[in-house]
């Protein structure tokens, strides 16, 4: 098996554990076979630990993931349809890096907060020093009772709003988090294989870190979504995301009153559920925005040198100014749009606050190769 097969991306359901089990099983006892023919049992030993090696550096215990090719690539866009923070185009170079397949489940962190017991941000009372920076300055401190676990949820208006305002469509519930996604009385007994939600950057840090992952850099984020295809505005190409077949769960219709459902989800959808990129990923475009790992600055690729190549690039190296503690989203979710946010491009960037969550942002997690 070579690492030609995870660079082209064709097999990714090889390395789910139990296919990659038998897989393993039956190499070795060819080996085994191999050596008690040619009288050289002792070489058995060595193949084994060989094998079971590569295993351990292409698997972890949690997942699924796939090897993503290093390489050079056009970070960002000029396209009229481009936002301000996407130009201008700088030239990167990302090394090679596993990632995850899919976003991670909910059955996933199930695991990670059985294993652990850790309290998601939006499972904790809030910590008023963490917010106070939101209130215009001399804004005496809330009282604790107000300050109960919750966190954001999306609410169709009834009307058309105006889309520069999202305090239009986003309420705060308190009780809600990744076990209640959708409302207080609302679980995710029916959803494990829905991408983990209600997750701010602190949690899926935690996570990452307790896979023995770490989250994506901006860079690497983008240029896997890529799917090896130059200058293209979408992981799949070029080909109009309203067009038939839906490949992406976002919102059709007229954001934010009305969905009419083309890709037949309104909120979150199964991993999986839309045709992979060319690299085997799915959903890097659509469904929820993914945490990086990066601090998020919107002039940050302004701040660089855009002629000139710009190596495993890891954003800026403090918080910058802008709004204290953003870290960068990436991918879009469920209610992206082209009147609204067109988060499913895949230079599309924005940044929330390090401890924000709602029902619309999850993650997935990187491997580095060369450890």
């Amino acid at each position: 098996m070579s690492l030609d097969i995870l660079q082209n991306g064709q097999t990714p359901q090889i390395f789910d554990k139990p296919h990659f089990c038998w897989v393993l099983f039956f190499i070795e006892l060819f080996f085994v076979n191999w050596g008690y023919k040619m009288k050289k049992v002792y070489l058995i030993i060595p193949v084994i630990l060989i094998l079971y090696i590569f295993v351990k550096k292409i698997l972890n215990h949690n997942g699924t993931m796939i090897l993503i090719p290093g390489g050079t690539f056009l970070m960002g866009s000029d396209n009229e349809y481009a936002y301000e923070n996407e130009s201008p185009v700088q030239k990167v170079k990302v090394n090679s890096f596993l990632m995850d397949i899919n976003e991670v489940t909910n059955k996933e962190f199930l695991n990670f907060i059985n294993e652990t017991g850790y309290k998601t941000t939006a499972e904790r009372p809030i910590d008023w020093e963490l917010i106070k920076y939101m209130f215009p300055d001399g804004t005496k401190k809330i009282n604790d009772s107000l300050l109960l676990p919750g966190s954001l949820l999306f609410k169709s208006p009834q009307f058309l709003v105006n889309l520069d305002d999202e305090s239009k469509w986003w309420i705060w519930v308190e009780g809600i988090n990744w076990r209640r996604p959708n409302g207080k009385y609302s679980s995710i007994e029916d959803k494990m294989h829905h991408p983990v939600v209600h997750v701010s950057w602190e949690d899926a840090n935690a996570y990452a870190e307790w896979a023995g992952k770490r989250l994506p850099t901006e860079a690497e984020w983008e240029w896997a979504a890529r799917g090896g295809k130059k200058n293209k505005k979408y992981p799949w190409g070029d080909i109009s995301i309203n067009a038939s077949p839906m490949r992406a769960n976002f919102w059709q219709g007229v954001f934010p009153i009305k969905n009419s459902l083309e890709d037949g989800y309104y909120l979150t959808s199964p991993v999986g559920s839309f045709s992979s990129n060319g690299y085997g990923l799915n959903d890097m475009a659509g469904n929820v925005w993914e945490w990086c790992s990066d601090y998020y600055d919107p002039n940050i690729y302004k701040k660089r040198k855009s002629d000139s190549l710009c190596i495993n690039p890891l954003g800026p190296s403090t918080k910058p100014n802008y709004n204290n503690n953003h870290r960068v989203l990436r991918g879009g979710s469920f209610l992206c749009n082209d009147s609204y946010c067109s988060g499913y491009r895949v230079s599309r960037r924005t940044g929330n606050s390090e401890n924000t969550s709602s029902n619309h942002i999850g993650f997935r997690c990187v491997l580095d190769v060369d450890k």
